[in-house]
Protein backbone atom coordinates (compact mmCIF):
# COMPACT_ATOMS: atom_id res chain seq x y z
CA UNK A 1 0.00 0.00 0.00
CA UNK A 2 1.51 3.28 -0.75
CA UNK A 3 2.48 5.99 1.70
CA UNK A 4 0.62 8.94 2.08
CA UNK A 5 3.09 12.29 1.23
CA UNK A 6 2.54 13.33 5.14
CA UNK A 7 3.19 9.91 6.04
CA UNK A 8 7.49 10.83 6.29
CA UNK A 9 8.22 14.41 7.55
CA UNK A 10 11.43 15.46 8.53
CA UNK A 11 15.33 14.15 8.21
CA UNK A 12 16.68 10.67 6.63
CA UNK A 13 20.99 10.74 6.98
CA UNK A 14 21.41 8.54 3.43
CA UNK A 15 25.01 6.92 3.00
CA UNK A 16 25.93 8.22 -0.99
CA UNK A 17 27.77 5.50 -2.41
CA UNK A 18 30.64 5.90 -5.19
CA UNK A 19 28.70 6.39 -8.87
CA UNK A 20 25.49 7.99 -7.81
CA UNK A 21 24.46 11.54 -8.18
CA UNK A 22 23.28 13.80 -5.23
CA UNK A 23 19.96 14.10 -7.19
CA UNK A 24 20.25 10.28 -8.05
CA UNK A 25 19.49 9.74 -4.43
CA UNK A 26 16.76 11.66 -4.59
CA UNK A 27 14.95 9.92 -7.40
CA UNK A 28 15.66 7.19 -5.97
CA UNK A 29 13.72 7.85 -2.94
CA UNK A 30 11.04 8.67 -4.19
CA UNK A 31 10.60 5.53 -5.63
CA UNK A 32 11.30 3.81 -2.38
CA UNK A 33 9.09 6.21 -0.58
CA UNK A 34 6.18 6.79 -2.82
CA UNK A 35 6.45 10.29 -2.49
CA UNK A 36 7.47 13.43 -4.91
CA UNK A 37 8.28 16.07 -1.46
CA UNK A 38 12.37 15.17 -1.12
CA UNK A 39 15.15 17.24 -1.41
CA UNK A 40 19.27 17.19 -0.49
CA UNK A 41 20.82 19.51 1.11
CA UNK A 42 24.46 19.50 -0.74
CA UNK A 43 25.71 17.77 -3.61
CA UNK A 44 28.34 15.27 -3.53
CA UNK A 45 30.40 14.42 -6.80
CA UNK A 46 29.42 11.13 -7.89
CA UNK A 47 33.05 9.83 -7.12
CA UNK A 48 32.47 11.12 -3.16
CA UNK A 49 30.68 9.19 -0.79
CA UNK A 50 29.10 9.72 2.74
CA UNK A 51 26.67 11.63 4.12
CA UNK A 52 23.63 13.31 2.62
CA UNK A 53 21.03 14.43 4.51
CA UNK A 54 17.36 14.26 2.68
CA UNK A 55 14.61 16.36 3.99
CA UNK A 56 11.12 14.70 2.99
CA UNK A 57 7.88 16.39 3.09
CA UNK A 58 7.46 19.65 5.58
CA UNK A 59 11.16 18.90 6.14
CA UNK A 60 12.23 20.10 2.87
CA UNK A 61 11.38 23.70 4.19
CA UNK A 62 14.70 22.96 6.18
CA UNK A 63 17.00 23.03 3.41
CA UNK A 64 17.24 26.90 2.76
CA UNK A 65 17.86 26.89 6.69
CA UNK A 66 20.61 24.72 6.18
CA UNK A 67 22.91 25.65 3.73
CA UNK A 68 25.29 27.38 5.84
CA UNK A 69 26.19 24.83 8.19
CA UNK A 70 29.69 23.28 8.23
CA UNK A 71 30.18 19.70 6.97
CA UNK A 72 33.20 17.40 7.85
CA UNK A 73 35.45 15.40 4.78
CA UNK A 74 38.13 13.25 5.27
CA UNK A 75 40.44 13.42 1.59
CA UNK A 76 43.19 11.26 0.08
CA UNK A 77 45.08 13.74 -1.49
CA UNK A 78 47.91 12.98 -4.30
CA UNK A 79 50.93 15.01 -4.71
CA UNK A 80 53.04 15.30 -7.81
CA UNK A 81 49.91 15.77 -10.53
CA UNK A 82 47.17 18.40 -11.54
CA UNK A 83 44.29 17.10 -13.78
CA UNK A 84 41.62 19.33 -15.06
CA UNK A 85 38.85 18.23 -12.57
CA UNK A 86 41.01 18.71 -9.67
CA UNK A 87 40.84 14.79 -8.74
CA UNK A 88 41.73 12.01 -10.03
CA UNK A 89 38.97 11.04 -12.53
CA UNK A 90 40.36 13.72 -14.83
CA UNK A 91 43.30 14.23 -17.23
CA UNK A 92 46.20 14.95 -16.28
CA UNK A 93 47.59 18.73 -17.41
CA UNK A 94 50.71 19.38 -14.97
CA UNK A 95 53.12 17.51 -12.89
CA UNK A 96 55.60 18.86 -10.20
CA UNK A 97 58.03 17.11 -8.53
CA UNK A 98 57.48 16.10 -4.63
CA UNK A 99 60.89 15.83 -3.85
CA UNK A 100 62.12 17.42 -0.32
CA UNK A 101 58.28 17.07 0.91
CA UNK A 102 58.09 15.87 4.15
CA UNK A 103 55.42 15.26 6.50
CA UNK A 104 56.14 17.85 8.71
CA UNK A 105 56.02 20.34 5.70
CA UNK A 106 52.62 19.31 5.22
CA UNK A 107 50.68 19.39 8.81
CA UNK A 108 52.33 22.68 8.51
CA UNK A 109 50.89 24.23 5.03
CA UNK A 110 47.68 21.83 5.82
CA UNK A 111 47.54 24.15 9.46
CA UNK A 112 48.23 27.32 7.11
CA UNK A 113 44.83 26.97 6.05
CA UNK A 114 42.70 27.88 8.89
CA UNK A 115 40.58 30.38 8.56
CA UNK A 116 39.38 32.29 6.25
CA UNK A 117 40.53 32.13 3.12
CA UNK A 118 40.06 33.00 -0.56
CA UNK A 119 39.37 30.12 -3.15
CA UNK A 120 39.05 30.09 -6.66
CA UNK A 121 36.68 27.50 -7.61
CA UNK A 122 37.61 24.55 -10.30
CA UNK A 123 36.16 24.63 -13.55
CA UNK A 124 34.51 21.44 -13.49
CA UNK A 125 31.84 22.39 -11.09
CA UNK A 126 27.74 23.65 -11.00
CA UNK A 127 29.01 27.00 -10.26
CA UNK A 128 27.19 29.62 -12.44
CA UNK A 129 28.75 32.04 -14.66
CA UNK A 130 26.84 34.16 -16.36
CA UNK A 131 23.86 32.05 -16.42
CA UNK A 132 26.26 28.78 -17.60
CA UNK A 133 27.57 26.33 -15.15
CA UNK A 134 31.13 25.94 -15.31
CA UNK A 135 31.33 21.93 -16.20
CA UNK A 136 29.43 22.88 -19.35
CA UNK A 137 31.83 25.11 -20.63
CA UNK A 138 34.68 22.91 -19.31
CA UNK A 139 32.81 20.12 -21.27
CA UNK A 140 33.41 22.39 -24.30
CA UNK A 141 36.92 23.06 -23.66
CA UNK A 142 36.45 26.31 -22.63
CA UNK A 143 37.90 27.40 -19.52
CA UNK A 144 36.99 31.38 -18.08
CA UNK A 145 38.67 33.26 -15.35
CA UNK A 146 37.11 32.38 -11.81
CA UNK A 147 36.45 35.03 -9.43
CA UNK A 148 37.68 33.87 -5.93
CA UNK A 149 35.10 33.29 -3.21
CA UNK A 150 35.85 33.39 0.27
CA UNK A 151 35.39 29.85 1.92
CA UNK A 152 36.07 28.88 6.28
CA UNK A 153 38.40 26.24 7.29
CA UNK A 154 37.29 26.00 11.12
CA UNK A 155 40.16 22.59 10.87
CA UNK A 156 42.46 20.52 9.47
CA UNK A 157 44.41 17.98 10.22
CA UNK A 158 46.66 15.05 8.48
CA UNK A 159 45.48 11.82 9.48
CA UNK A 160 48.11 8.98 7.33
CA UNK A 161 50.67 9.43 5.14
CA UNK A 162 52.59 7.08 2.36
CA UNK A 163 54.67 9.21 0.78
CA UNK A 164 56.61 6.58 -1.37
CA UNK A 165 53.52 6.91 -3.34
CA UNK A 166 52.96 10.44 -2.74
CA UNK A 167 50.04 10.20 -0.99
CA UNK A 168 48.30 11.59 2.26
CA UNK A 169 44.61 11.66 3.90
CA UNK A 170 43.27 14.85 6.44
CA UNK A 171 40.28 15.72 7.68
CA UNK A 172 38.78 19.27 7.31
CA UNK A 173 35.95 20.94 8.88
CA UNK A 174 34.75 23.70 6.57
CA UNK A 175 31.70 25.97 5.64
CA UNK A 176 29.68 26.08 2.60
CA UNK A 177 30.93 26.41 -0.77
CA UNK A 178 34.23 25.54 0.12
CA UNK A 179 35.92 22.95 -2.60
CA UNK A 180 38.25 19.76 -1.22
CA UNK A 181 39.52 19.64 -4.81
CA UNK A 182 40.44 22.88 -4.91
CA UNK A 183 41.89 23.12 -1.62
CA UNK A 184 44.18 20.25 -2.49
CA UNK A 185 45.00 21.85 -5.74
CA UNK A 186 46.08 24.97 -3.39
CA UNK A 187 47.77 22.82 -0.72
CA UNK A 188 49.67 21.54 -3.99
CA UNK A 189 51.25 24.97 -5.10
CA UNK A 190 51.55 26.23 -1.41
CA UNK A 191 54.10 22.82 -1.36
CA UNK A 192 55.68 23.88 -4.13
CA UNK A 193 54.27 21.05 -6.23
CA UNK A 194 50.77 20.08 -7.94
CA UNK A 195 48.06 17.97 -5.94
CA UNK A 196 44.56 16.79 -6.92
CA UNK A 197 42.38 14.42 -4.89
CA UNK A 198 42.19 10.83 -5.30
CA UNK A 199 39.53 10.35 -2.59
CA UNK A 200 37.02 12.15 -0.73
CA UNK A 201 34.64 11.05 2.16
CA UNK A 202 31.82 13.24 3.81
CA UNK A 203 32.01 11.94 7.43
CA UNK A 204 29.46 15.03 9.02
CA UNK A 205 26.87 17.58 7.45
CA UNK A 206 23.78 18.84 9.45
CA UNK A 207 25.52 17.49 12.46
CA UNK A 208 25.09 14.21 11.01
CA UNK A 209 27.67 11.65 10.96
CA UNK A 210 28.76 8.49 8.70
CA UNK A 211 27.88 6.11 11.43
CA UNK A 212 23.80 7.18 11.34
CA UNK A 213 24.53 7.28 8.06
CA UNK A 214 22.24 4.17 5.38
CA UNK A 215 22.37 2.91 2.27
CA UNK A 216 19.41 2.97 -0.13
CA UNK A 217 19.45 -0.94 -0.19
CA UNK A 218 18.93 -0.27 3.96
CA UNK A 219 16.23 2.71 3.45
CA UNK A 220 14.29 0.31 1.17
CA UNK A 221 14.59 -2.98 3.89
CA UNK A 222 13.33 -0.90 6.07
CA UNK A 223 10.35 0.58 4.31
CA UNK A 224 9.21 -2.86 3.24
CA UNK A 225 9.16 -3.85 6.86
CA UNK A 226 7.59 -0.24 7.42
CA UNK A 227 10.29 0.89 10.15
CA UNK A 228 11.90 3.52 8.08
CA UNK A 229 10.11 5.96 10.60
CA UNK A 230 12.31 4.63 13.38
CA UNK A 231 15.54 6.15 11.23
CA UNK A 232 13.71 9.47 10.28
CA UNK A 233 15.28 12.82 12.42
CA UNK A 234 12.76 14.97 13.45
CA UNK A 235 12.43 17.94 11.84
CA UNK A 236 13.22 20.21 15.55
CA UNK A 237 15.56 17.85 16.44
CA UNK A 238 17.58 18.29 13.26
CA UNK A 239 17.73 22.23 14.96
CA UNK A 240 18.30 20.72 18.65
CA UNK A 241 21.34 23.47 18.71
CA UNK A 242 19.07 26.22 18.91
CA UNK A 243 17.76 26.76 21.97
CA UNK A 244 13.49 26.89 22.21
CA UNK A 245 10.97 29.12 22.58
CA UNK A 246 7.29 28.11 23.92
CA UNK A 247 4.32 29.81 23.61
CA UNK A 248 2.77 30.55 26.95
CA UNK A 249 -1.42 31.15 25.47
CA UNK A 250 -3.40 30.78 22.79
CA UNK A 251 -2.95 34.56 22.03
CA UNK A 252 0.69 33.45 21.54
CA UNK A 253 -0.35 30.21 19.66
CA UNK A 254 -1.85 32.64 17.51
CA UNK A 255 0.68 34.63 16.66
CA UNK A 256 3.13 32.00 15.91
CA UNK A 257 0.96 29.83 14.03
CA UNK A 258 0.24 33.54 11.65
CA UNK A 259 4.40 33.78 11.17
CA UNK A 260 3.90 37.43 13.19
CA UNK A 261 7.12 39.01 14.76
CA UNK A 262 7.03 37.90 18.26
CA UNK A 263 8.66 40.42 21.29
CA UNK A 264 11.10 38.78 23.38
CA UNK A 265 14.33 39.44 25.86
CA UNK A 266 16.38 37.18 24.53
CA UNK A 267 20.21 36.89 22.72
CA UNK A 268 20.11 37.25 19.19
CA UNK A 269 20.06 34.18 17.09
CA UNK A 270 18.34 31.08 16.17
CA UNK A 271 15.24 29.24 18.15
CA UNK A 272 12.84 26.91 18.32
CA UNK A 273 9.18 28.03 18.27
CA UNK A 274 6.86 25.56 20.01
CA UNK A 275 3.01 26.34 20.43
CA UNK A 276 1.88 26.12 24.18
CA UNK A 277 1.13 22.39 23.80
CA UNK A 278 4.44 21.65 23.03
CA UNK A 279 3.77 20.98 19.21
CA UNK A 280 6.94 22.13 17.18
CA UNK A 281 5.84 25.48 15.27
CA UNK A 282 8.75 26.90 13.37
CA UNK A 283 12.54 28.45 13.50
CA UNK A 284 12.86 32.09 14.76
CA UNK A 285 16.15 34.45 14.42
CA UNK A 286 16.17 36.93 16.88
CA UNK A 287 17.74 40.34 16.44
CA UNK A 288 17.91 43.16 19.07
CA UNK A 289 14.73 41.84 20.89
CA UNK A 290 12.56 41.00 17.95
CA UNK A 291 11.75 37.71 16.90
CA UNK A 292 11.46 37.25 13.21
CA UNK A 293 9.85 33.91 10.86
CA UNK A 294 12.66 31.93 9.57
CA UNK A 295 10.98 29.02 9.25
CA UNK A 296 7.57 27.26 9.56
CA UNK A 297 6.62 24.23 9.94
CA UNK A 298 3.09 23.64 10.71
CA UNK A 299 0.76 21.80 8.70
CA UNK A 300 -2.04 24.76 8.79
CA UNK A 301 -1.16 28.36 8.12
CA UNK A 302 -3.11 31.31 6.90
CA UNK A 303 -0.31 34.01 6.10
CA UNK A 304 3.08 32.68 6.18
CA UNK A 305 4.83 29.69 4.67
CA UNK A 306 8.19 28.87 4.33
Amino acid sequence: MQKAESSYNGMLAVFKEEGFTSNDVVAKLRGILHMKKIGHTGTLDPAATGVLPVCLGKGTKMISLLEDTDKTYRCKCKLGVLTDTEDMTGNVVETGSTEGITKDRIIKELESFKGRYMQVPPMYSAKKVNGRKLYELAREGVEIERKPCEVFIKSISADSFDLSDDIFEFTVECSKGTYIRSLCRDLGERLGTKASMLKLVRTKACGISISDALKLSEIEELAKSGEISKRMISIDKVFSEYDEIRAGNAEEDKSVRNGNVLRVSLPDGRYRVYLSDGTFAAIYEVRNKKAQLCGYFLTQTNLIKA
